[in-house]
């Protein structure tokens, strides 16, 4: 059985409008964005960034920045560190905006004491920096630090010593469209930049699967790959292939040398019923680029009070290999840079489960984590090379957001290899052995 949450995880930070995409910036700073649409409702629009941090006993999040985007929603984005300064794809209606990230120190500590970090709210995890914008109007709520107790500063002053924090510039910069629908009003879906950072791909409403060159936002091909619209998309690790799922129940796997169709994902769906893919993730074999996995999600279509969602592992050519069901629609998917955990979130019960990549065994779950459907999953990375991953004692960590506006962290405790108990007792098995052995050669 898988275990359950500790005590100490859960709720990061709250923002005031639901949350649609998340991603790791850097190797401890988390990227949220959503919003509430261009209606007059009151709810913003935009971009929170968090860092994180682990103080030996729960993972705290610190607002850095919040960025408004006006009237545009943001559902979807990916980012690329590139040096000196970071990018931005956003998804924005029908079009992709990018933006530069510039990073910076902050003041040492000497300036700091003329600019001190205001003290934590007590029972809160989300700590704002003075003068960064992080007062009352930012939105983010105090939140329980999963014990009911206050937080000691100190403490948490202590583990910001260790590092000297970052601050960010959000820049607009280029705007391409990426959606061109004719019928209904067009919509960016996806956006996902390869790992060599040379291409960009969406795929929205029109079905068109469209590479980019990267970060020029030139377009290199036009695809009509689907026939409804594609909801998701992903480079393979070697960035030799792209896969393309869509709602007219396809998943397709792409050469990008040669801009054709390379496979079509095919399964046995159950009892001949008509299933649709919903996410589609690749995963590296120990962390090599060149061997890979490919993993996706699929739901029932039809079927209400009967879903029963797939989590699905592919090799590399596209041919399906494990396949695990889950007793509810599943809504979102991650894999571990490393390759070896994968993720999923629920539609109904805003439930996450964390799985071993290798043999899809569920050694995670966490039950109604969010109280509607997760929109995104990330895992905390271990191979950044924007900087050393956050030390805790934790084997795997997976961040959580959803339309309820909440940011949630769900950690795997490190497993023991064999119970206590049992070493003891082989220990001891191993004692006598030797004496008994011992005695007979007459030692």
């Amino acid at each position: 059985m898988a275990p359950t949450r500790r005590p100490s995880d859960g709720l990061l930070a709250r923002v005031n409008f639901p949350l649609y995409a998340v991603d790791m910036l850097t190797s401890r700073h988390i990227l949220v964005a959503g919003g509430g649409g261009s209606s007059k409702t009151g709810v913003a629009n935009g971009f929170e960034i968090y860092e994180l941090y682990h103080n030996g006993t729960h993972f705290c999040a610190e607002e850095v920045l919040r960025h408004e985007t006006g009237d545009n929603v943001v559902m979807n984005f990916a980012v690329r560190n590139g040096g000196r300064r970071g990018y931005l794809c956003a998804g924005q209606e029908a079009h992709c905006q990018m933006y530069y990230v510039q990073p910076s120190i902050e003041a040492d500590d000497d300036d700091k004491k003329n600019n001190p970090v205001e003290r934590p709210h007590e029972n809160g995890n989300v700590r704002q920096r003075a003068g960064n914008g992080g007062g009352s109007h930012s939105g983010v709520e105090t939140l329980a630090n999963g014990h009911g107790k206050p937080q000691q500063l100190t403490s948490a002053a202590d583990i910001l010593k260790q590092f000297r924090s970052l601050k960010f510039l959000i820049q607009a910069a280029d705007v391409v469209q990426t959606d061109f629908l004719s019928t209904s009003e067009p919509l960016q879906r996806v956006v996902r930049i390869s790992g060599n950072g040379r291409l960009m791909a969406t795929g929205g409403t029109d079905g068109h699967l469209r590479i980019w060159s990267f970060p020029q936002m030139s377009l290199g091909a036009d695809i009509q790959a689907h026939s409804k619209e594609i909801d998701d998309l992903d480079f393979s690790p070697d960035s030799k292939y792209l896969v393309s799922i869509s709602k007219d129940s396809q998943g397709l796997i792409w050469d990008l040398s040669s801009g054709k169709l390379f496979k079509k994902l095919i399964w046995p769906t159950p009892e001949n019923s008509k299933y649709l893919f919903k996410r589609c993730r690749y995963g590296t074999v120990e962390a090599q680029k060149d061997n890979y996995r490919l993993f996706s999600i699929a739901n029932p279509l039809g079927k209400v009070g009967k879903q029963r969602g797939y989590l699905q592992q592919w090799d590399s050519n596209g041919q399906l290999k494990l396949a695990v069901t889950i007793d509810e629609s599943l809504s979102s998917l991650a894999v571990r840079d490393d390759g070896r955990f994968v993720a999923v979130g629920t539609m109904f019960s805003g439930s996450v489960s964390m799985y071993i990549a290798f043999s899809l065994q569920r050694v995670l779950h966490i039950p109604h984590a969010h109280s509607m459907f997760v929109t995104g999953l990330q895992f905390l990375p271990i191979t950044n090379e924007e900087g050393p991953p956050i030390s805790s004692d934790t084997e795997a960590a997976v961040l959580s957001i959803s339309v309820d506006n909440k940011v949630c962290i769900h950690s795997l405790p490190q497993r023991r290899t064999l119970p206590a108990w049992i070493a003891i007792v082989f220990m001891i098995g191993m004692i006598f052995a030797v004496f008994v052995l011992c005695s007979y050669i007459g030692i």
